[in-house]
């Protein structure tokens, strides 16, 4: 997923977009209970519509837009998120299943036993997703479902669910896009150590080889890490998120190895001839002083170094920024020798998840529900420049990156199912529609995109939130695990129906 809290060290924000959205239609269909129908953990959707009804059309502003013919739209998931099923057919424990269970670290005290059940609705769910005209489906891999404790035998079971996945995702016409590492560590391995040991690089380098092997052929491509800000700073700093440790110095230690396994797992992938493009996802932000102080100003650069550059500038330039480690100090990683060569391995693309603009304050006064601008669910901003102005930065600092895509983007709103058994979120259809506008401007600037997803096609489990906040695109009733588009599904169908042949995803 995406950094779905509030970054620790500058408050997050973002500006309105063009409203914009869909009429139900009738040819993407409701999807019901299986024999897995119950969720008792979880309440059934609120009724009643909290948006105002869209009027037809799409996404017009985003329709004005030229997006290239090679260029990819899709839609994104991740394992834990939806799959549930998590103590079925061999899988271990990860360590998402054990921060769950920490009294007060899930928002709702719920967990991801059940989630979207889309282990047993995988077929149903990308038969969704082909109806909406997207022709890349985003999702990562469990890897305690593959390899139950990270280091020991590998499970048959789970490593056919995924090629069963992969297979079906090709016979629908999309591509498959997969992420190897999309937070859930196995439990076993945190025992040892977790990323903050030098040996879990290594299992991950065998994980990728593994993943490789049996699906690298078949998928258009792999990326080995997600957010890996969200994973050493959430997760080890504020602990947050899992594991739930509150260390600097180990934060900045399990960043390095998170881009040492990167590197070396790059490398091991490309030894294996595979048509897939290899590449890493980073949440990313633009970081805008509050105000045009040289205190702030300052701010702003130091964040965009722990944010941005801590990681952009090793897998590109082959060095850590020095006003970040300056910063660290004694809490600065212990990097071994050859360590940053491993690092910079050719990649063929970064992912980008954006959801909000950064905005930095030395006195940290900002305040984001004071801004004016409009807010979403988590509280952030709506500021579709950002997304223009992150990716020509990148294209401006880093040239050596390829193709970027926007690997994640999307909002979290209030949504439920008005009288009409629809859920009409304008809010989100014209978060979408400003949002894909950008990446169009972007394009305009020379930007080298390469794709577009959105997160996310399902409401699902939003890691520290729980199920309070929904981000997806298609309506989940926990209680049925009916799945409902929601207008913004509609608007995303039909802006994809209406690309010209010059411009048309794949």
């Amino acid at each position: 997923m995406n950094l779905h809290a509030p970054m620790t060290t500058f408050n997050v924000s973002a500006v309105a977009q063009a409203p914009a959205a869909a009429s139900p239609s009738t040819d993407i269909a409701q999807t019901g209970p299986t024999a897995h129908q119950a969720h008792p953990a979880h309440p059934a959707a609120p009724q009643g519509s909290q948006s105002p009804t869209p009027t037809p059309g799409g996404l017009p502003t985003a329709a004005a837009r030229h997006f290239p013919a090679d260029f990819v739209f899709g839609v994104a998931t991740s394992a834990f998120q939806i799959e549930g099923a998590a103590d079925r057919d061999g899988k271990g424990p990860s360590i998402w299943d054990t921060f769950c269970r920490q009294p007060g670290a899930i928002a709702d005290h719920s967990n991801g036993d059940i989630a979207c059940e889309h282990y047993d609705r995988w077929e149903a769910d990308l038969d969704l997703i082909q109806s909406l005209g997207a022709r890349a489906y985003r999702f990562s891999i469990s890897w305690p479902r593959v390899r139950a404790t990270g280091d020991g035998p590998w499970n048959e079971a789970g490593l056919a669910f995924y090629e069963k996945l992969v297979d079906g995702i090709r016979a629908r016409g999309m591509k498959a896009y997969v992420t190897l590492n999309h937070w859930d560590l196995p439990q076993a391995l945190q025992d040892q150590g977790g990323w903050g040991a030098r040996a879990t690089v290594d299992r991950f380098v065998e994980y990728a080889e593994a993943i490789g092997r049996r699906i690298g052929h078949k998928v258009a491509s792999i990326a080995t890490h997600n957010e890996p800000w969200v994973v050493a700073q959430l997760g080890h700093e504020s602990g947050i998120f899992a594991p739930g440790l509150k260390d600097r110095r180990l934060a900045a230690q399990v960043s390095h190895h998170l881009l040492l396994s990167h590197g070396r797992a790059i490398r091991r992938l490309r030894a294996l001839n595979l048509p897939a493009t290899l590449g890493i996802v980073l949440n990313l932000s633009p970081i805008y002083p509050a105000t045009d102080t040289p205190q702030d100003h300052a701010k702003a650069r130091l964040e965009d170094g722990k944010l941005r550059r801590w990681y952009m500038d090793p897998l590109f330039k082959g060095h850590y920024p020095q006003d970040v480690l300056d910063d660290l100090g004694d809490d600065a990683p212990q990097i071994a020798d050859g360590d940053l060569a491993d690092i910079q391995q050719p990649i063929d693309f970064v992912g980008v998840n954006y959801y909000s603009r950064g905005m930095a304050s030395a006195d940290n006064s900002f305040d984001a529900k004071r801004s004016g601008l409009p807010l979403t669910d988590m509280g952030w901003e709506v500021y579709p420049q950002g997304l223009t102005d992150l990716l020509v930065g990148l294209h401006r600092d880093y040239p050596e990156a390829k193709r970027l895509y926007v690997t994640e983007n999307g909002g979290a709103f209030p949504d439920a199912l008005g009288p009409d058994g629809q859920v009409h979120d304008a809010d989100r259809t014209s978060y979408l529609d400003s949002h894909i506008a950008a990446v169009g401007d972007a394009i305009a600037q020379g930007v080298p995109m390469g794709g577009y997803m959105v997160w996310s096609l399902l409401d699902n489990f939003e890691w520290a939130s729980g199920y309070e906040k929904r981000f997806g695109i298609v309506h989940v009733d926990y209680a049925t695990q009916v799945r409902t588009p929601k207008d913004s599904a509609l608007a995303f169908r039909d802006f994809l129906r209406g690309l010209p042949p010059h411009g048309r995803p794949l």
